[in-house]
This record gives C-alpha cells, structure tokens and sequence, in this order.
C-alpha cells in the first residue's frame, strides 16, 4: 500500500507555470487583479492564494469560474490548478529558465485590441519564438469597442447578434483582425478566435477579455488550463519525493530579514533548515536556510508589519521567499536546489552543470554586454549574435568604472568595439566619467530587439564614417592637360593653367610626366584668383606646381600630367572602392593603371 502511495505521488501533476507578457498599458497588471480579487474576495473555500511572486489558482476555481465551458475541452483536469507569475513581463519570463530553457510552461500574451502590437509586444512574440513557449493571447479591452455590451461572462456567451449591435460585432471583427490576427501572421504565426481554432498545435489562439468588466476571463482561465493539460502533461509530472528545483525571480533587501530571494520552486519539495545551493555566474553558494517565507492572505497584507508567515515546507509548483546568509552575492535568473545536507554534492554538481550550459560564449573580440538577469542576458546576446555582432564578454549588473575601463582597451584594437550595450540596467556614477573621458558608445534599452537594432544602426553610420574617412585618405586619380598660353612661371613654382580631363585635382597631390618622371606636387589651386582646395574633370584652373619641374622644358602647352597615385591606394580603389568612384574618376583610374601597365611592364600592377 505504502509503495503504491508513493507511486501515486510521483505521478501526481504540478500547476503549469504562467507567465504573462505585453506591453507596458495594455493591461497585464489590471487582467490579473482582477482574476486574483474578484475570486478571493469571495473568500469561497480553495480561494486564490498568493504566493511570492505569483498568484496560485486552484483546479476547483477554475471549475468554478468557467462552469459549463470546460465541456468544450473533452478532457477531464488533472492538473492542481494554474501558477500564473504575477510580475508580468519579459524580464520575468527570462529570469524563469531552467536547463533547456524557459521554465514557464505557457505564456498569455495581453494584446490592447484596439491599439494592437506595439514593440514590447514583439519582443514577448520574439522571446517566446526564441524558447518554444506554447502561448494564448489575451486580446484584452473589449470593452472599449464602440457599442460593445460586455458583462462580467464568457466571452463566447457574449459575441452574438442577440447580445451585440451588428455595428459592434463588425468593429470587433475588424479591430481582431487588424490589431491581433494581421501582425501576428507577420511574425509567422497563424492566428484566429479560439472557437474557430480547429488545431490548437497549429494556430494560436486568441480570446478576447475586459480586465475592466470580467468579460472573456472564464475563457482564457479554460483555455490555459486545458491546453497545459493536453500538451504538457509529461513536463507537469512532479516528484514530491525529490529535493527542490527552482529559479531565483528576485533578489530583495526586506527589513529584519536582510537580503531574500523571491524563488519560483518547479520541481520537489522545499524544507526548512535544509541547504541552499544556488549556481552563480562564477561558482556555486551554499547557505542554510534561516526561514521559508509566504505572504499572508491579501486582506491581511494591509499591514506591512507582518507581510509574511513562515512556513516548514512548500511544495511545487510555488512561490517562496528564502531567508539565508550570503544572499547579496546571487542574481535573479541563478538556478537553486533546496536539498539535506548529504545531499549538498549531488545538488552543487547538478548546480554546476546547469551553469556551464547557461554560460554566454564569447569571442576573442568584440563588445561587453551587460543585462539585469541571466536569462535576459541569454536573451540579447542571442538577438546579437542573430544580427553577427561578436561579444567579448557578458555579464549580469549595472554598467560598472572597470567595464568602462575594460571597453576601452577593446577599442585600441577596434573602433566598433568601444560599446557597451545594457539591457534594462544602469550606468554607475563613477563610471559615467570614464565613458566621457574615453569615448565609449553606450547603448540603454527595456527593449532587446530595439537594442540591436539601434545598435546595429550605430555600426553601420560608423561603418560608413571610417570607410569614407579611409576612402578620403586615399590619393585619387586625376588627369589634366597643360592650356595653352597658360605658362605663367616656369619654375619655383611652376605656375600654368590647366584644364582637368579626368578626376579630381587636389592641392598636395604629387604629378607626373607620361613617361614616368615625377614633376612635383600640386602647392596651389586657384580658380578666377580664388584658392580652392580641389579641382573637378571639366573645371580650367592655374596650379602653383613645387618640385623639380621646369615648364617648357619636362612638360609644355598642351602635355599631360597625371596624378602620380601610389600603388597599395590604386589596389583599395580598384577592389574597394570603385562604387564611390565617379565615371570620369573610373576612366582616371583605369587609364592611369593601363599606363602604369605599359611602364612597368607588368599587366597585373595596381591589380
């Protein structure tokens, strides 16, 4: 009897985790007040409890809440009920991860219907690509529609003709379309009404809800827990034997208590007294636990004395807040095991193992990142590396002196690399004076996608800054032919009119015979008694010539001279340059590398 217990607790399923994304107004927070206070207020037995971090819904409110619409999912639930992450957004979802990616088993994805996808939208589509995260969007403010009657009810109750205008229900189809169905097709997903929606595997389904009103609510919470259910049911199996799995969410300084990890447990079970490992970004921390910690019930957290009860043990899927010493050295996103101490070698190699595979693979060369989290981290260096951006090293925290310092080293060798890009952190005090004094590029963003993209944007301008300053350091090729009765001086300058055939002619350019022999270069450029610095193909102008030349004697009335272009800069106009090179520049340039062909005898010169 005994063993056949202990089987059917290994069996047993743990809440799905959810973990809800969407941009900054569109109701994330409002959506999950009210799921969480319209049923706890209720103070109906198996009532909402809320956890560090995230808020429990148990299967029998659920049941509950969505009455005769579970009959549509032709699967009786298993599952304990849902533990959706109340701290919504895609920094979260990052810092959830395990080995083999997110530990959030499915997403909601809270879209405003009528002011669709905006970029922090497409970056939760891009981050949930990114970790295969099965996901539903929340297609939320019905209730603002034009005419739209919304009630506290399911959604699919509500969208018909004896309930809705005519008007209202064309508005609603629209606005679907447009703001949710359309951008959600071009991030390449097929998407459609989840009533529509023949498979779920396939095409994502999208359930209209007010956060105001209730409307909708019963239908996302069935959709969510009934799609866990039927795809996930392997990756729900829970060991309450084992020890406890889980990832740090947030590390928070709490009076009396001093530093805590707010940790999501996804695995086992967590006790108190036991010991802590947790994996850091450069070893592994062992800690006994102090305290295990839970809030209190949400009408007596009004009372910010006494927020939190301690508790012996909590079992996944749950949030916890864990009192231990040494915390100030972890980071959210670090993985964490919860074990007896004979046990503590087993868990620090498990640890160790999950951390070498989290490790960001850097380059010989290139920039320094920085993020908030591990998974965020994870998250940017794989959209730069997407965009061929190499990076030297990757770290968690806000933007030190030493980075700073560190980046500009990386600099010396490479312009392009004096960059810092950070991911929702900081720029220290002390290290803003170093960014000035050096120069360093520093890129700041909540958006990854928007931090490559402005990144990548600065690499090209700078691209292009140093290849025309290259190209602008780079003697051109010019052709001009001697005007006649133009000699005005025949040497120390020699001063005559020219006229210029091909090119362009600048002030510091050396000038040779059509045999070879070097005339001097060009002193002075004048153009109807003005000095100019330059002189195009077409343009008659008079040049002051210094060197060894002697007019009427080298070259005479109507000779041509050519700019003498050293070889190497003929070699980086010829294979790098030539798009910036104008028609009359080419011809220069390839009439000066034929003459030099003839001259040195060599039909591969400047080639």
């Amino acid at each position: 009897m005994g063993k056949k217990n202990t089987k059917d607790k290994v069996q047993k399923l743990r809440c799905p985790i959810v973990c809800v994304l969407g941009h900054v107004d569109h109701g994330k927070t409002t959506l999950l007040d009210k799921i969480r206070k319209t049923r706890v207020a209720k103070r109906e037995a198996g009532g909402i409890t809320q956890h560090i971090g995230a808020s429990e819904i148990p299967i029998d409110v659920i049941k509950r809440v969505c009455g005769d619409l579970l009959k549509m999912l032709k699967a009786d639930l298993k599952i304990p009920g849902l533990l959706v992450i109340d701290t919504p957004g895609h920094e979260a979802f990052t810092s959830l991860r395990k080995r083999g990616g997110a530990l959030a088993d499915i997403a909601i994805l809270v879209v405003d219907i009528n002011e669709g996808f905006k970029p922090q939208t497409v970056e939760a589509v891009n981050i949930l690509r990114q970790y295969k995260t099965p996901f539903v969007v929340a297609a939320n403010k019905i209730d603002l529609i034009p005419g739209w009657n919304s009630k506290d009810v399911p959604f699919i109750l509500n969208f018909n003709e004896k309930v809705q205008h005519p008007n209202a229900l064309t508005e609603f189809e629209i606005r679907l379309y447009e703001n949710v169905i359309k951008p959600l097709n071009e991030l390449g997903f097929d998407a459609d009404l989840y009533s529509r929606v023949q498979d779920v595997t396939k095409t994502v389904c999208i359930i209209p809800v007010s956060a105001i009103t209730g409307e909708g609510i019963p239908d996302l919470l069935m959709m969510v827990a009934g799609l866990a259910q039927k795809f996930l049911e392997k990756r729900l199996k829970l060991n309450v034997e084992g020890y406890a799995k889980g990832t740090i969410l947030e590390v928070k300084e709490e009076k009396g208590l001093g530093t805590t990890i707010d940790a999501i447990i996804y695995d086992g079970i967590a006790r108190r007294g036991d010991y802590l490992v947790v994996g850091l970004p450069d070893g592994v921390l062992v800690t006994r636990i102090k305290a295990l910690l839970k809030p209190k019930p949400l009408d007596e957290m009004r009372d910010p004395r006494d927020k939190f009860k301690p508790v012996n043990e909590v079992v996944a899927a749950a949030g916890v807040k864990i009192a231990a010493p040494d915390l100030d050295k972890v980071i959210a996103g670090c993985p964490i095991r919860i074990v007896p101490k004979d046990k503590i070698e087993e868990a620090k190699e498990e640890i160790m193992k999950e951390v070498e595979e989290a490790k960001i693979e850097v380059d010989e060369e290139g920039i320094l990142i920085k993020a908030d989290t591990i998974g965020s981290l994870e998250a940017l260096a794989n959209e730069l590396r997407k965009a061929g951006v190499k990076i030297k090293k990757a770290e968690v925290g806000d933007i030190t002196k030493k980075d700073v310092i560190e980046v500009a080293s990386y600099k010396q060798s490479n312009p392009l690399y004096g960059a810092i890009v950070g991911f929702n952190v900081k720029v220290l005090p002390e290290a803003q004076k170093e960014i000035d004094k050096y120069k360093i590029k520093v890129f700041l963003n909540n958006i990854i996608y928007k931090l490559v993209e402005d990144f990548t944007e600065w690499i090209k301008k700078e691209e292009e800054r140093m290849k025309y300053e290259e190209f602008e350091k780079l003697i051109k090729p010019a052709i001009v032919r001697i005007l006649p009765d133009c000699i005005f001086r025949q040497k120390d300058p020699a001063i005559c009119g020219v006229e210029v055939l091909y090119g362009t002619l600048k002030v510091g350019y050396p000038l040779m015979r059509e045999d070879g022999m070097q005339l001097g270069y060009v002193r002075e450029i004048k153009d109807r008694g003005e000095n100019v610095r330059e002189a195009k193909a077409g343009k008659a102008v008079s040049i002051a010539i210094e060197g060894k030349v002697m007019l009427k004697r080298h070259v005479d009335e109507g000779d041509l001279m050519y700019v003498a272009v050293p070889e190497e800069h003929v070699r980086e106009l010829y294979h790098k340059y030539m798009d910036r090179l104008r028609n009359d520049e080419k011809e220069a340039l390839l009439r000066y590398m034929e003459l030099m062909q003839k001259l040195t005898n060599n039909i591969f010169w400047g080639r």
